[in-house]
């Protein structure tokens, strides 16, 4: 049935993109990141900056982040500092580095989008984002509704 494949679809693209920013960063001599690395990034960059909300969104273990998290530090794209609404927690933030690579990001992730549009056209190209952006509802839970 070919609505069974939707998830499959979607992740097969996802990686697709995240390949084509990858490629066009590595060409532009940026460091090569994980995908785990990549999505960290995307979330901080939606404002999404502890680390425990970061490890909510994506999944994954807090520990994980943690682990993640520190490899950007490490390469200097990120930085860890005091929550200042919160003195138990921190939080991420880019720095300068980070932020020049968010930049050249940008363009890549335009190119990449392009390329996009081209290969499936304007018409297609705007009914996916359109599904995309669309509210989908609440999560499907398998539980009755109400």
């Amino acid at each position: 049935m070919r609505d069974n494949q939707l998830i499959m679809h979607l992740f097969q693209r996802f990686c697709w993109l995240d390949d084509g920013l990858q490629a066009r960063l590595h060409d532009r001599g940026w460091p090569d990141v994980s995908r785990a690395q990549s999505m960290v990034m995307v979330n901080v960059l939606s404002g999404f900056v502890r680390p425990a909300e970061i490890a909510r969104r994506m999944g994954v273990s807090r520990q994980a982040i943690h682990t993640t998290i520190a490899q950007l530090v490490e390469i200097g794209i990120l930085t860890l500092e005091p929550d200042p609404h919160d003195k138990r927690q921190r939080r991420v933030a880019v720095t300068a580095y980070g932020a020049r690579m968010r930049s050249d990001a940008q363009q890549a992730m335009d190119a990449v989008s392009a390329a996009v549009k081209n290969a499936i056209g304007a018409a297609s190209y705007d009914a996916l984002l359109s599904a995309l952006e669309a509210d989908w509802g609440p999560v499907p839970t398998g539980r009755p509704p109400g």
